[in-house]
């Protein structure tokens, strides 16, 4: 009976039949489709874009055409279009390296990523619970209203820039971090996607910096509020989150915003963003944080740059040409640290002829 039925079901829906391999390969084309999708850099949304763009046409207007630079990292005077794309920017080679080094990166992602985010963070939140358990009893129950709900927020923003201004200071300082973010540095022209330029083994740093932060943060209210609290939300995204967000999308692109001298002296301006990736010698090392400028005032990290003030990015004339293509970038951290190994090692064979 089963055998009639399934002869007659395959007769009359033929040209419905999908093979094992055909299925297999939809399978891996979803899964490709779903991932890139999930994967599109924030800054390139089409809600962000779109903001990015109405915010750089109005400083066109303001500044009467000034207010972006050109690939020397100098500022010049443009029409609307070539000030908000410019053509000699977006077709440079270190813009399609960009491409490439986010592709590669986002390939490796998925297999760590989810790993990071779902151990390191709830390990950082139970341990700071059971510490403040250890050292206060019991939770006192706080209940949650939108006040606390802004500060739960606030937190967590000023924890994360905390956590990343740590890291990204080890990363310039500490010679074998250096040669993973370098990569980063050596981007020539500044694009949304350069926020993203990063080695594939950079990435999990990044992940696991965010990861405690937040865990830190939330171990504290969950505490005082028995886990009862969420952050303050807007558009579905954590509040401050919102209101800095659009900073990421400028940090990284050619067109100058500037805050009053005042203000940068407490949240980071994008075009302070500009100073840290030009490879002048007064700005090395400079404008470490992401959101705000308290860290870098702390520890005397912190450049206010002048109005339309000369930032040439990439590494420099004397090692920009060992980082210019997709090749170079991806082996470069590996050619470093050889370099760096190499002359212990020779100090060792030495010692062991002159034993001998």
């Amino acid at each position: 009976m089963s055998l009639v039925s399934t002869h007659t079901d395959t007769a009359n829906g033929a040209d419905n039949i999908v093979g094992p391999f055909t299925q297999m390969s939809q399978t891996v084309a979803k899964f490709v489709w779903n991932t890139a999708a999930t994967n599109i850099p924030q800054d390139l949304e089409w809600e962000i874009v779109l903001l990015t763009l109405a915010i750089a046409g109005l400083l066109w207007f303001l500044r009467g055409g000034h207010g972006s630079k050109g690939v020397d990292g100098r500022v010049r005077k443009a029409g609307l279009l070539q000030f908000l794309l410019p053509k000699d920017i977006y077709t440079h080679a270190s813009a399609r390296v960009d491409v490439w080094l986010w592709v590669t990166e986002r390939i490796f992602y998925p297999f760590w990523a989810i790993a990071l985010l779902a151990t390191v963070g709830p390990a950082t939140e139970q341990s700071v619970i059971s510490a403040l358990k250890w050292l206060f009893g019991n939770s006192p129950e706080l209940h949650s209203n939108l006040a606390w709900m802004l500060l739960y927020s606030l937190v967590t923003l000023l924890c994360y820039d905390f956590v990343f201004f740590l890291t990204h200071y080890a990363m310039h300082k500490v010679p074998a971090l250096w040669a993973l973010h370098k990569i980063h540095h050596s981007a020539e022209v500044l694009t949304p996607l350069t926020r993203y330029r990063e080695h594939f083994i950079d990435g999990p740093i990044w992940v696991v910096g965010g990861a405690v932060s937040y865990g830190f943060a939330a171990g504290i209210f969950g505490f005082l509020f028995n886990g009862g609290i969420t952050e303050a939300t807007l558009l579905n995204l954590g509040f401050f989150a919102v209101l800095f967000g659009f900073n990421g999308s400028f940090r990284h692109y050619h067109v100058q915003f500037h805050y009053p001298v005042w203000l940068s002296k407490w949240l980071q301006s994008p075009v302070m963003h500009h100073v840290h990736h030009s490879y002048l010698q007064q700005h090395h090392d400079k404008n470490l944080a992401v959101f705000t400028s308290i860290w870098d005032r702390m520890f005397g990290t912190l450049y206010i740059p002048e109005v339309d003030e000369y930032t040439p990015w990439g590494l420099g004339p004397d090692s920009q040409s060992e980082h210019q293509t997709f090749w170079q970038n991806t082996t470069g951290p590996f050619r470093d640290w050889y370099k760096m190994l190499k002359p212990r090692a020779s100090r060792g064979h030495r010692s062991e002829r002159e034993q001998s």
